[in-house]
């Protein structure tokens, strides 16, 4: 009984029980279109048969009959093969002249009283000398809005019967093998991707052996999945804030060790391109120790970041803003020359600022970076003014913008506007960025336009 309730046999029998209700739609639709289509296929058949009847009808001293000029023999014969009658009826309903098969078929009331009525009227009968019924057609015949007699016209239903039911047995037939089909198939493909479940459930014992802590909060059901998530609650229970930290610092280090790694990738690409002069060397291994510089002092901030996001220390000391937003351009231009993007630093010669170059460094560089990402042509541009209050820094692009919607929860950790921006990141550059300006004291205003571009502006106070 137990196998019963696994979810290998629902799976397969709400397959066949879906499948089921969809053939029989699917297949009342077809029967009842093509029933439909054939018997008003039928019906125009007889009216045109009545039309041409009742063209070669004469009266003659109050008498109907039909035109000497058709040959009884020959039209007996034909109408015969082709299981078709027509009878020619007085006002009062006394068969006047029969022509073809079918000659007991009877006329009912119904029918009768129609065309007495001068009106037309479909019925279908059955036939006392044949299985099959048939489709029978009344119509009155009219001469100066007196009735003068009445037509009928009568086809057997025999191939439309036989068409029916041929039709009925493939559907039946093909039915009942689809859903075979689909629940068998059904079954061994649940069966197939469920086999992992006892492996993930025994790893998963192991990995709770060595008390790590978390828990999975969910409802347990009597099936395979069911185990699983006991299992999960079981390990899950003792996964806790180190797990979490080791994760958040994977997903930080990924993000901010990629741009300076980017960069020294880029300057050594450049001097491979051709020999250079001495000096060119030097100046090269000056910048790449400056990123190597940086990436240690990323690695250690990160390694605070994973221990609980504690701000980072600043070391105040003066610093040439000017010359640090030149040296920061410089350093991520390789990046932008690369997506020919045209990167400006257009701020005041002198611009003098109290704090960390080092974090400043990393966050104009997060801000920049993520500018470059997100802009496929333009320009990027760097601006900066004194007040007497604060410093104000702007980094301008003509990238894709961003909605309104997501403006709020920028500066949020982990927090990714959609899809194709988390493959470029683990969304902490800005929170990383912002975290930095607070530290300082400052704040970072983003505004927007959709397929116009971004300005963030940093705030320093002085």
């Amino acid at each position: 009984m137990k196998r019963f309730s696994t979810l290998r046999l629902r799976f397969a029998l709400w397959v066949a029980v879906w499948l089921f209700l969809l053939l029989v739609a699917f297949g009342a639709y077809v029967y009842h279109r093509l029933s439909d289509d054939l018997s008003d296929s039928i019906d125009d058949s007889l009216r045109l048969s009545a039309s041409q009847a009742i063209a070669t009808i004469s009266v003659k001293d109050d008498h109907l009959n039909f035109s000497d000029d058709i040959p009884a023999s020959s039209t007996q014969a034909s109408l015969v093969k082709h299981d078709l009658a027509i009878r020619l009826l007085d006002p009062e309903g006394h068969i006047l002249r029969a022509l073809g098969a079918y000659p007991k078929l009877p006329l009912t009331a119904e029918s009768l009283r129609k065309a007495q009525k001068q009106d037309t009227d479909f019925d279908t009968l059955q036939n006392v000398d044949q299985t099959w019924p048939v489709r029978v057609y009344t119509t009155p015949i009219v001469t100066d809005n007196q009735l003068v007699g009445i037509i009928q016209v009568a086809q057997s239903m025999e191939d439309v019967s036989k068409t029916m039911l041929r039709l009925f047995q493939a559907l039946l037939a093909g039915g009942i093998t689809m859903v075979t089909i689909g629940a068998v198939g059904g079954y061994f493909l649940v069966t197939r991707a469920l086999a992992p479940i006892d492996h993930i459930t025994r790893t998963a014992h192991r990995i709770s052996a060595e008390d790590l802590s978390a828990r999975l909060n969910l409802p347990a059901t009597n099936d395979e999945v069911g185990r699983l998530v006991t299992t999960f609650d079981e390990m899950l229970a003792r996964l806790g804030d180190s797990f979490q930290r080791e994760r958040q610092f994977t997903a930080d280090a990924s993000h901010e060790l990629r741009t300076p790694l980017t960069a020294m990738q880029a300057i050594l690409s450049v001097m491979r391109t051709e020999r250079r002069t001495p000096e060119d060397y030097e100046q090269a291994l000056s910048d790449l120790s400056e990123e190597t510089d940086r990436l240690r002092t990323l690695v250690e901030n990160l390694l605070q970041v994973a221990r609980g996001y504690q701000p980072v220390a600043l070391l105040r000391e003066p610093i040439d803003l000017a010359a640090l937003l030149c040296d920061v351009a410089d350093s991520l231009s390789p990046l932008a020359e690369a997506k020919n993007l045209t990167l400006k630093c257009e701020v005041p010669t002198v611009l003098t600022f109290s704090g960390d170059s080092d974090g400043l460094i990393r966050l104009f560089v997060n801000l920049l970076d993520n500018a470059v990402q997100y802009t496929e042509q333009g320009s990027i541009v760097i601006t900066a003014q004194a007040t007497a209050t604060r410093l104000e820094v702007k980094i301008s692009d003509t990238g894709i913008g961003i909605s309104r919607e997501h403006l709020p929860h920028l500066f949020d950790r982990f927090y990714r506007v959609d899809k194709a921006r988390a493959s470029r990141g683990a969304g902490l550059g800005l929170a990383i960025a912002l975290d930095i300006a607070r530290a300082h004291g400052g704040t970072i205003e983003v505004s927007s336009t959709l397929q116009v571009g971004t300005i963030f502006t940093v705030c320093l106070p002085i």
